[in-house]
């Protein structure tokens, strides 16, 4: 079986083939608008979202299928106690694919290890959110016109930011890709993503406080909402809440060509004296959202039973049962009851990672 859970999941070969065959949809829809007659796509949505759902809704109905699922958990049997495990294990008598959102990070990755359909990770807390990422490199392929050779700048919430943290593992694949951290020091890429993606992967980066130092540089500005929900302060959300506002002034020293790619929604960190600035890809990206989708709903029910497609979910060093995650919003910690922890080695050599969420153990 094959789902996606991480960016890391997909190989370079495979983002292509996905972003090829989307650009493809988008040149001919009426040519795919039946092949997924009869197949049925499950939407678990247990955290609020409007263009995630909506773009896996529309993408599987262009798709000529069906769609079930729920965008409350409290409307399921989540409420009566229902582990994720066995949500799966109902779902699978259901539906020939399941799109996953949920609050906890690891829940997608739980949900696959217990599902015989392949399973998409549509967000899991401040973890990951590859499907955002296929969005963001189709936006840049349909916009730049490249993946090599780009200095992208990331402003805002890059500590809790998943499609941050998503979008820099995916474009670590490609040549020539420099990373422009901006973001204030209660919101910066955490540790292990500098060490374990940027420095492993050989990713030139540097990190700033100021916008307008290093917008002159970009070719795409990735700018991030702070968001609120990840906070257990509510004190430093107010403190930083407002540290980046992108205006139309500010664009003056841009290039031309450069363009502001956001994931949505937004609140105040882009002026909407922006929108209509020829360099604002947000909206147009939202759509490419709904294409990318079509094209992976496609690959992973091609590629669900090819033994040449299998990729393993637990790599064969993982620490079973012995430490327990340090993070509160790890499925390992929610669920502790149902979901066995586990630990990998360090990528920089440095201690253990939980499998789930890539936290510490508790010391």
């Amino acid at each position: 079986m094959r789902h996606l859970i991480d960016p890391t999941d997909l190989s370079k070969e495979e983002i292509k083939e996905i972003i090829a065959l989307a650009e493809d949809i988008i040149a001919d829809r009426k040519k795919y608008s039946e092949v997924c007659k009869g197949k049925k796509l499950a939407t678990l949505f247990y955290e609020p979202s409007t263009r995630t759902r909506l773009s896996f809704t529309a993408a599987m109905m262009e798709l000529g299928g069906n769609v079930l699922g729920f965008s409350d958990a409290m409307s399921s049997s989540v409420s009566k106690g229902e582990t994720v495990a066995d949500t799966t294990r109902v779902i699978n008598c259901f539906a020939d694919i399941i799109a996953m959102r949920h609050s906890v990070e690891g829940a997608p990755l739980v949900s696959a290890m217990n599902s015989r359909t392949p399973v998409i990770n549509a967000g899991d807390g401040s973890h990951a959110h590859p499907t955002q990422t296929l969005t963001d490199l189709l936006t840049i392929k349909r916009e730049i016109g490249r993946f090599d050779n780009i200095t992208i700048g990331f402003c805002g919430d890059l500590k809790f930011g998943r499609t941050v943290h998503s979008l820099i593992k995916a474009l670590s694949k490609f040549q020539g890709v420099n990373v422009v951290l901006i973001a204030p020091e209660e919101l910066k890429l955490p540790g292990y993503m500098k060490h374990e993606v940027c420095d492993k992967l050989g990713i030139p980066y540097r990190e700033v406080e100021s916008l307008e130092e290093v917008i002159g540089d970009l070719d795409v500005l990735y700018m991030t909402r702070v968001q609120k929900e990840r906070f257990l302060d509510e004190e430093e959300y107010d403190r930083v809440k407002d540290c980046f506002v992108l205006t139309a002034d500010k664009l003056k020293d841009a290039k031309p060509e450069m363009r502001i790619l956001h994931p949505l929604p937004r609140v105040n960190e882009i002026s909407v004296d922006v929108d209509n600035d020829p360099r604002a890809a947000y909206f147009r990206q939202v759509e490419n959202g709904k294409f990318v989708r079509m094209a992976l709903i496609l690959k992973l029910l091609e590629w669900a039973d090819k033994p040449s497609h299998h990729r393993e979910l637990i790599s064969k060093d993982v620490i079973k049962g012995e430490h327990r995650c340090s993070n509160p919003k790890c499925i390992s910690n929610t669920e502790a009851h149902a979901v066995e922890p586990m630990f990998r080695p360090s990528a920089d050599g440095n201690g253990l990672r939980c499998v789930y969420c890539e936290h510490r153990p508790v010391k």
